[in-house]
């Protein structure tokens, strides 16, 4: 069995330590703990790694976020990944800081990454692990927050954070999707 798992995010070392690149920084943890390294390829940097008999194929777009869907649909083509295989790992303002959830499905919610996905995958039914990163921002200063950096208490518990969000990546590919929000979801 083989799995996409597509972490959303922009390329360029403005963007790496913000907010939005959590998808980025969610897969480049687990790439680590796998001991794999990411590869500049058609549309994304990618990697691939074995877990209990399972395939995983990260990929971080390198289309910017904005035109994520590019690259996932590319990859899900070339790899003849059917959707139900496929988890987008994703910022989600709507939940406060460090609060997971997967979902089988759901709206873009307005995020311009997802809306691009539905476009080009063919809808909202694909699995997402959403990445609470909250939201502390004044009116008209939603583009701001998402593309600062985390606070320094946020950064300290992140890598707990992006840990679980790891292990519900791996429970998604071995155990389904239904398992893993019941163990997982807050």
């Amino acid at each position: 069995m083989k799995y996409l798992i597509a972490g959303l995010g922009n390329i360029g070392p403005e963007y790496e330590l913000t907010r939005h690149n959590i998808g980025f920084l969610v897969l480049e943890r687990l790439a680590e703990q796998f001991k794999v390294d990411f590869s500049l390829e058609r549309h994304a940097y990618k990697t691939e790694l074995k877990h209990k008999g399972r395939t995983l194929h990260l990929i971080k777009p390198t289309t910017y976020m904005n035109l994520s869907g590019k690259a996932i649909a590319y990859w899900m083509q070339e790899l003849a990944i059917p959707k139900e295989n496929l988890l987008v790992v994703v910022d989600d303002l709507a939940l406060p800081f460090g609060t997971l959830r997967m979902r089988p499905k759901g709206s873009a919610a307005g995020h311009n990454g997802l809306k691009n996905i539905e476009q080009l995958c063919g809808g909202q039914e694909y699995p997402r692990l959403r990445f609470g990163i909250g939201n502390d921002f004044g009116k008209g200063q939603q583009v701001d927050f998402v593309l600062s950096r985390f606070s320094d208490a946020e950064f300290k518990e992140l890598p707990f954070v992006m840990d679980r969000a790891n292990e519900m990546v791996l429970s998604f590919c071995t155990g389904g999707i239904a398992n893993t929000m019941t163990q997982f979801n807050q």
